[in-house]
């Protein structure tokens, strides 16, 4: 694997959710306007680019932000019960007030008016466009050495309100972005035993939902690649 492969992948695989190891240092404009670059240059079906990039620093502001998210968070633990609550509520699930930047991709569904090309029996194609746009971001500010932490335990409508952002238009991720401290080896839900990533195998059918061909070679590969995603144990080149 030739280095620049390498990179690609180590990026990929070391993406991670970061709540609670942000660092105050400011992200450089130079930094913040590369990321930003990548995450315009997604894809976007029917080339509509609907998504905005509200850019938040101001401490007020933040703080508007947890405490809607605080209270959304008391409530979602009210849906857990037993041990499955008190692990919820030993978790950090986000980092609004301690990252330097926090980024607001939202999604203009009018933009590119009526009938837009690629949308015309999928109407939902334009968020999956800004979904596009938000893993862009993420990659890019993971190859800059930076954090993401992406928020949704919160009242959209609420959120919107303190954004001023107008009614036709639907925030798709709150993201915390910022230097950290470090990066988890592992997804930290996976660490705290909250979920398990499924075997990729388990995941592929052939030709029609739920088609299974365990003997099929390229379920063999998979098989033989199980490691790949642990970039940490790779030999060193």
């Amino acid at each position: 694997m030739n280095r620049d492969l390498r990179a690609f992948y180590e990026v990929i695989f070391s993406r991670r959710d970061v709540r609670g190891e942000f660092l105050p240092d400011e992200i450089e404009d130079e930094v913040l306007s590369r990321i930003l670059y990548a995450s315009h240059h997604a894809p976007s079906v029917g080339f509509m680019q609907p998504w905005n990039f509200i850019i938040i620093k101001s401490p007020k502001v933040k703080e508007q932000v947890y405490n809607i998210f605080d209270k959304a968070n008391k409530e979602a633990s009210d849906m857990f019960e037993g041990d499955r609550k008190r692990l919820y509520n030993s978790l950090k699930l986000q980092g609004i007030r301690e990252a330097p930047i926090n980024i607001c991709i939202t999604c203009d569904r009018d933009r590119a008016g009526d009938v837009v090309l690629g949308r015309t029996h999928i109407k939902e194609m334009d968020i999956y466009s800004t979904v596009c746009a938000v893993e862009n971001l993420w990659l890019s500010a993971r190859a800059e050495g930076l954090g993401v932490g992406w928020v949704s335990i919160f009242n959209e409508d609420e959120l919107k309100s303190i954004l001023k952002i107008p009614d036709s238009i639907i925030p798709i991720a709150y993201l915390c972005v910022g230097k950290v401290k470090f990066f988890h080896t592992k997804p930290e839900l996976e660490e705290k035993k909250w979920a398990k990533r499924e075997p990729l195998k388990n995941l592929i059918y052939f030709e029609q939902w739920q088609n299974r061909e365990d003997n099929n070679s390229l379920i063999k590969q998979i098989e033989e690649d199980s490691d790949f995603p642990n970039f940490y144990k790779w030999e060193k080149s």
